[in-house]
Parts: structure tokens; C-alpha cells; sequence
């Protein structure tokens, strides 16, 4: 954008998000908004807290919230406004705000209101909504993407830096695909669903929208943990990995998988593809026809009675404000037999096993986010045949337990292209990681959890045994030394390793930390050949981490190396060179 805002304070930054909400003049995008003074009271109260140093790593950023999420206070109407005034909906103002907004206001976002969305979060396009078709950011005539059309065209404008919203079958992808902004989806059950309106409850993931990978890894991470409001929360597995390894294999499509795609789409996605590999990752092409066959279990099988299930019966009540492509894709769930159901889960489960096998040996997918960007128009002439081929490349995720990440990937018919990079369970990191070398960005972590582990020998990047610490999801920290407590010594071992002794004297040490999860680490320490360990390092600003170290005796029988100042200088050298491979 060419007005770029630089974040002073939390004031400010509001003052400057109600100027661009009324220059925009987008009352379409907003279902209900703070008022101007209200918004700047929290803002100030933000301030106040930074000023007595409290840390609050949003502190001075705007949000905006899909409205089909709670916010004490406010009406949640779910894109249909008599929701939230009849008994079979969510009748007057929530008591209480759901728990990823929450956080993200705990860490100093101020709220700027409520967007509107495809109504109860049922649509790819932005325009099923009473409250008016969201129009694009900046091709009026153009679809904004939905469900979560306006978070995200709030921030795609500019006004909120972060959006929040919800996706079930590409609400948060297909958007942000539209916007030319980040939309991250995590894996199912890392971000608690308390709070939101069900669209189906077993694949529903609340999302973000940023206008980079940075902000919205950070934002995801704040929202990311069980609470006990939401049963179905996953925390993450005590082995995830933490980084992606420096020479991924990632899998794309076949040709064939591609044929939804026009000839100037297909041309923009190889291109993404040619820029995945410019960034070291090599590429294997795969027959995902299996999990597009599997989206369409979405809508045209059993699975649609979750849609019917969440808000079938307020529909059942015929609201004079009920979007009719909406209302008849609920019902169609209504009489959707028991047996039927545990069908078509016993058949995601069987496309689920498939998926596994056609990513083998792949670290992650690429795929384009959609699959053409029509006119408003256009979709309300053919509401249901184009928003179905929206989400060819997105129905499947959730129901696949997939991670994804939706980002800017150039132009194309003149306006924006997205593709996705898709993780398994989990993995999410993996995708943020690849994500960020392609936006040429440092994203971040969005796993508030780890190790920190000293390596000052063949873990080494460029070393023998590097690859161990990348198959374990480690992740790069920082080039240290250690303080000068420490003598490097040439182990008499076959093969021949580096020892760290801590003596009282000696010299800093050259080495590297990574960051390990608590599972990974423990595979590591298993796997430890003597006369090798893991104990507390003393780093050169006085901090500690887990390091390598050797038993007192084997050093005192090692080749000294302590004034090379590190393993790879001693190797450079010719001091102290294994006979084979080593470890440390």
C-alpha cells in the first residue's frame, strides 16, 4: 500500500483506522462498529499500560471481528440480523467474548467492530448477506471472497491491522487470495471455537488476516491454546517440529489437477512454482485428485447435516431475513440419515489415510487458493455453480486435517493471486516457514513452546550430522559462543568428535542454538552415543541453554582445540579432523 502507517501509539493508530474507515466509505464491510470515542478509550487505556512497561506485543493495532463470533457487548448476528433477536438464535448482546479475541485484546489490540460475512459463514463469495455483497478492496465490481469478506477487506483497506475470521471450506483462504493478504489456517482444534457461530462444528477454525506473515504469525500464536470452554481443543503434540529443514520437498499438483484453472491462472501458479524452487525446495508433482474428490463431501454428502445441526433449526423458523442460497444449503442437512453420516466420516478417514500416502516423502503442498476471481454480478446470476468451483482447492482441508497458508503470489487478469501452502497436522510451522522465503519475510514462530540446545560440533549447519536436527523440526535461534569457562578438545573416538569441557578457563566456543520441542529433544538425548552428553552451557551474555558436553575423562584424553575457536575453524585448519563422521 502506498500509505503505509507507522504504529506510534495505540491512540493514534485508531484516530488514524476511523479517518481510513471514512475516507474508504465502506459501510459494507461492517456490521456494527465501536464507536469512534469508545475505541479511543481502550486505546488510551492501552497506552497507559505500555507506559508502566507492561509488554503487549499488540499494543497500538487495530482488529476487526467476523460476525460470527462473540465480543461481550455486541449483537452477534452470523450475517443475518433477526439471529440475534430470536430465541432460536443467540438473542441480545454476548456475555461473553470468545477466547481468541480475548487474547488478542489482552495483548493490546483495540477493537474496531464486527464485519460483515457470507450469511452463517455459508458461501465463498461475500455477497449472501442481508447487510449488502462486500465489493473487493479495490475492483468494486469484483467479489471480495467470503465467508470472512469483511475482515478481510478491512484489512486489505487498511483500516484493521489484524481481521479475524473463520474457515470451514476456504473462508479464510479464499479471501485473503482476493485481498493480496495472509490469511493463516491453522490445524483443527489449535484455536478454540468458543464463541463462534458453528457452520460445522468438527472443521470450523478461527483464522487471521494481515497484510503480512510477520503480524499474523504473531497473532496466531497469541490465539493458539486449550481453554475449557471449547472441548474439541488439540494442544500441540509434545514432538511438533519447529522448523522447516533448509532443502524442503514440496509437492504440487499434475497438470490434470489443474485443468479448473484458465490458461493465464495456470501460467501465474507455475510461476509460484518456479519460486519455490528458487528458494532451495525441490518439487514433486502428485495426484491430489483424491482430496479434491474428497471436498465434495462437504455439500453434496452427509456431512452437510454439521451445517444443518448449527443452525438448521432458527432456519426451520423461516426468517424473513434469510439469504435463500444459504437457507436451502442448511436444509438440505435436515434429513441426512444417522448411517449416511458415519459413511461419509468412514470415507474421509479412508481419503485421509490416501493423503498420507500421496505426500510421502513431501514436507509440504502447494496449491493455487482458487480458482478465478469473478464479477458481483456474475455470481448472483450463478450463485451456486461458481461459488462451488471457488472452492475446489479448499473444501478439503479441514476435513483432511490439513494446516494452510494463503498468501500473495503476484497478479494475474488484473488483480491479485494467492496460493497456499498446505501442512500436515501440526506442521504448521512448516507452512509459515516455507510461506515466509517465499514473501521474503522473517515470519517468526508460531509455537510458543521449545528447547533452546547448543550444538558446537557435526550438528552444525553444513556439518555431517545437521540433517539429524532438521528431521526433528529443530529451529535455527542463533550463532552464540560460549563464554570463556570452556576448552574445545578433539575426542579420541571412532568416529573422531568435538568435546566441550567447562574447565573455569579457557575461551569462547563457537557454536549454534536450536530450538527443539520437548518430544524432539528426548529423541535426541536417546540417540546420544558416549561419551557424549546434554547438561547446562553458559553462554557468552551469562544466559544458559541445554549444550553438549563430554565426560571429564574423555576430554582430558582429546586433542586440545580451544584456540581455533570453534569446530569448523579447527576443521579449516586441519586440527583435530575426524576420521569419519561425528556428532556434537
Amino acid at each position: 500500500m502506498s500509505d503505509v502507517l507507522v504504529v506510534t501509539t495505540a491512540e493514534q493508530r485508531v484516530l488514524d483506522a476511523y479517518a481510513r474507515l471514512a475516507r474508504a466509505d465502506r459501510p459494507e464491510v461492517w456490521i456494527a462498529l465501536v464507536p469512534e470515542a469508545e475505541a479511543l478509550a481502550a486505546a488510551r487505556a492501552v497506552d497507559v499500560r505500555v507506559a508502566s512497561g507492561e509488554d503487549l506485543p499488540l499494543a497500538g493495532l487495530t482488529l476487526a471481528v467476523k460476525d460470527n463470533i462473540d465480543v461481550a457487548g455486541l449483537l452477534t448476528t452470523a450475517g443475518c440480523p433477526s439471529y440475534a433477536t430470536s430465541p432460536a438464535g443467540r438473542p441480545g448482546p454476548a456475555t461473553l467474548t470468545a477466547p481468541a479475541v480475548e487474547r488478542l485484546v489482552a495483548a493490546g489490540a483495540v477493537l474496531l467492530g464486527k464485519t460483515n460475512l457470507d450469511q452463517f459463514a455459508t458461501g465463498l463469495v461475500g455477497t449472501r448477506s442481508p447487510f449488502g455483497a462486500v465489493r473487493h478492496a479495490t475492483l468494486p465490481a469484483r467479489v471480495s471472497g467470503g465467508s470472512s469478506s469483511g475482515s478481510a477487506v478491512a484489512v486489505a483497506l487498511g483500516i484493521a491491522d489484524i481481521g479475524i475470521g473463520t474457515d470451514t471450506a476456504g473462508s479464510g483462504r479464499v479471501p485473503a487470495a482476493f485481498g493480496g493478504i495472509v490469511g493463516i489456517k491453522t490445524t483443527v482444534g489449535l484455536v478454540p471455537t468458543a464463541g463462534v457461530v458453528p457452520a460445522c462444528r468438527t472443521y470450523d477454525v478461527v483464522t487471521t488476516f494481515t497484510r503480512d506473515l510477520a503480524l499474523g504469525t504473531l497473532a496466531t500464536r497469541l490465539m493458539v491454546g486449550t481453554d475449557p470452554r471449547d472441548p474439541s481443543g488439540r494442544p500441540w503434540p509434545p514432538d511438533v517440529r519447529l522448523g522447516l529443514r533448509a532443502a524442503p520437498v514440496v509437492a504440487v499438483p499434475r497438470a490434470a489437477d489443474l485443468d479448473p484453472l484458465s490458461p493465464t491462472w495456470r501460467a501465474a501458479f507455475a510461476a509460484a512454482v518456479r519460486a519455490v524452487q528458487e528458494t532451495g525446495a525441490s518439487v514433486v508433482e502428485v495426484d491430489v485428485s483424491p482430496m479434491l474428490e474428497a471436498a465434495r463431501l462437504l455439500y453434496d454428502g452427509a456431512i452437510v447435516a454439521e451445517r444443518y445441526e448449527a443452525v438448521g433449526a432458527f432456519l426451520d423458523t423461516a426468517p424473513p431475513d434469510a439469504d435463500p442460497t444459504v437457507a436451502a444449503i442448511i436444509a438440505a442437512g435436515r434429513d441426512v440419515p444417522a448411517h449416511a453420516y458415519v459413511a461419509d466420516r468412514a470415507a474421509l478417514a479412508s481419503a485421509a489415510a490416501r493423503t498420507d500416502e500421496i505426500l510421502a516423502g513431501a514436507d509440504l503442498l502447494l496449491l493455487p487458493t482458487t480458482t478465478e476471481h469473478p464479477t458481483i454480478a456474475a455470481v448472483q446470476a450463478d450463485p451456486v455453480a461458481i461459488n462451488r468451483r471457488l472452492g475446489t482447492y479448499t473444501n478439503f482441508v479441514n476435513m483432511l486435517d490439513l494446516a494452510a497458508v494463503a498468501i500473495p503470489a503476484g497478479s494475474v487478469d488484473g488483480g491479485p493471486f494467492g496460493v497456499t501452502v498446505l501442512a500436515r497436522a501440526f506442521d504448521d510451522q512448516l507452512a509459515i516457514d516455507l510461506s515466509a522465503r517465499l514473501l521474503g519475510e522473517q515470519a517468526g514462530s508460531v509455537v510458543d513452546a521449545g528447547v533452546d540446545v547448543l550444538v558446537v560440533g557435526a550438528h552444525l549447519r553444513g556439518q555431517p550430522l545437521h540433517p539429524e536436527l532438521e528431521s526433528l523440526g529443530a529451529r535455527f535461534v542463533a550463532s552464540v559462543r560460549t563464554s570463556a569457562a570452556y576448552r574445545l578438545v578433539a575426542l579420541d573416538t571412532v568416529p573422531r568428535k568435538p568435546g566441550l569441557v567447562r574447565t573455569g578457563s579457557g575461551a569462547p566456543i563457537a557454536g549454534e542454538v536450536w530450538r527443539l520441542s520437548a518430544g524432539a529433544l528426548g529423541t535426541f538425548l536417546a540417540a546420544l552415543p558416549a561419551p557424549m552428553s546434554l547438561g547446562r552451557v553458559e553462554l557468552e551474555d551469562g544466559t544458559w541453554v541445554v549444550g553438549f558436553g563430554c565426560a571429564a575423562e574423555a576430554g582430558a584424553a582429546g586433542v586440545d582445540v580451544t584456540d581455533a575457536g570453534g569446530w569448523v575453524a579447527a576443521l579449516a585448519r586441519g586440527i583435530g579432523v575426524p576420521r569419519g563422521t561425528g556428532s556434537a
